[in-house]
């Protein structure tokens, strides 16, 4: 039987951006399954107006002998004459999925009533937070399939639409997955990785031994706070006495200056000068970023809204413990059980969300995973824009997150160690689900359920009157 085809729009899956990365590994990850054909964006696109062939290349790595996959590059978020263009080239689709902001791709649902003639709408839905977005509602009936990257997503997509009757198979929940071939712990076991371990780590600290490593990797935008996570060390080193604070380092993964961010290197100057904090901004491969994880104690991620959080995602796959803050999808990876049993997406119906520290952290039936200590914000407040009139932004104070910081410093080495082998195990569980395999897995299963219901919307004709 032939493959379906899927036309993908997103940022093209050859870019590091997170909905790059995430577009390559379910792509990669359903080639067996599926021909995929992609819209590919990106902020002025080099390759624009070429169809990039990627058949060779996914075959031999992948050892797919039929593998597809074609990209056609757009720079920003293409427009409906190129869809149906590439349409047309590739003689129909069996289905559209896109996957990032719809605002961006407002002209897709534009043409909504058109494709979905022929062609079913599947969206990726990436949505942070509270208040119910209901300006999105027009987005969010013209698909036939909505996959949430987190548990209240899928709360907020069932509150959001009023028209259209959402059932378990058209409104569900598929985690980010992260490849569990390129992040893991990196264990003395393997003499040699272990040996090329140590030295990436004596080029990263410049020889020096540090006892005790955070890291943060993250854009340095201000929805991340990366000036917060500079205090919040700072605060957690004030509470050491000097020879302890001396052998511990803070690793940023970011661009130290960013015109959408914070002059880095001038708020440590400022307000860090006695502490070390270690910029790490040149681009690193797989190998590398996993090795810097292992090479960390703690991953803290203070962001005040965050659909998922790869990065401490990607941690926990490393087995180094976490620190979030609770919002968004960062809930999901905390592990948070209510009366001893895992919450899931169906619990956000009467949850909403877990943010709300005087009533959820004090709460003796709330508890969470020992790979993570969570941290509730201190603060909400509404933040909007004319294309995004409201959404929350939860903010942590700098304090809440040191005192996490020397919570996991007095635990131990080997204290952390055995709470990161526990972060580990829950992210690759079928609780979490939270690898490559498993989203490429439930990917396949929920779109091969909405193509086998799927009804054509009823065909109409234009009349000039």
């Amino acid at each position: 039987m032939a493959k379906k085809k899927i036309l993908l729009l997103s940022d093209d899956l050859r870019m590091s951006s997170g909905v790059g990365t995430m577009s390559r590994e379910f792509v990669l990850g359903t080639l067996k399954e599926y021909d995929w054909v992609q819209v590919g964006g990106a902020i002025k696109h080099p390759d624009e107006g070429k169809i990039v062939d990627m058949n060779e290349s996914v075959r031999k790595d992948t050892g797919i002998e039929d593998a597809y996959l074609k990209i056609y590059p757009v720079s920003g978020y293409g427009s409906s004459s190129i869809v149906k263009q590439v349409i047309e080239l590739e003689n129909g689709v069996d289905a559209i999925l896109h996957y990032t902001d719809p605002r961006f791709w407002g002209w897709l649902y534009q043409m909504e009533h058109e494709l979905r003639q022929t062609t079913p709408i599947f969206y990726y839905n990436i949505w942070d937070d509270l208040p119910y977005p209901r300006w999105n509602e027009p987005f969010y009936e013209s698909c036939d399939l909505i996959m949430n990257i987190s548990k209240q997503t899928v709360n907020i997509v069932d509150n959001v639409c009023q028209i259209k009757p959402r059932t378990d198979w058209d409104n569900t929940y598929v985690p980010h997955g992260i490849n569990e071939k390129n992040f893991y712990p990196v264990t003395p076991l393997n003499t040699k990785e272990w040996g090329d371990l140590l030295q990436f780590k004596r080029n990263v600290t410049q020889n020096k031994d540090y006892e005790f490593i955070v890291f943060w990797n993250n854009r340095n935008i201000r929805r991340k706070l990366p000036g917060d996570v500079i205090m919040a060390y700072k605060q957690f080193c004030d509470m050491l006495p000097k020879e302890q604070s001396d052998k511990c380092a803070l690793i940023m993964h970011t661009q130290p200056r960013d015109e959408n961010g914070t002059d880095l290197p001038e708020v440590v100057r400022e307000l860090c000068p006695n502490y070390d904090v270690i910029f790490s901004h040149k681009k690193l491969d797989d190998k590398q970023l996993c090795y810097l994880y292992n090479i960390a104690d703690v991953q803290i991620n203070m962001a005040s809204n965050e659909g998922f959080g790869l990065t401490t995602c990607e941690a926990l796959m490393c087995g180094t413990p976490i620190s979030v803050t609770v919002t968004g999808g960062l809930q999901d990876q905390v592990g948070f059980k209510y009366k001893d049993k895992f919450i899931t997406y169906e619990d956000y119906s009467w949850i909403d969300s877990l943010h709300d520290d005087k009533k959820w952290k004090d709460n003796e039936d709330l508890t969470w995973g020992e790979w993570c200590k969570p941290v509730w914000p201190s603060n909400r407040s509404l933040q909007g824009s004319i294309p995004t009139p409201y959404i929350f932004d939860d903010r942590p104070k700098a304090e809440d997150f040191a005192d996490a910081l020397k919570e996991w410093y007095d635990m131990g080495d080997k204290e952390r160690q055995r709470c990161g082998k526990l972060g580990h195990e829950f992210v690759m569980s079928d609780d979490a689900s939270m690898s490559a395999t498993a989203m490429s897995n439930l990917f396949i299963e929920h779109m091969d359920n909405a193509l086998d219901k799927w009804t054509p919307r009823s065909r109409y004709e234009m009349h000039k009157v």
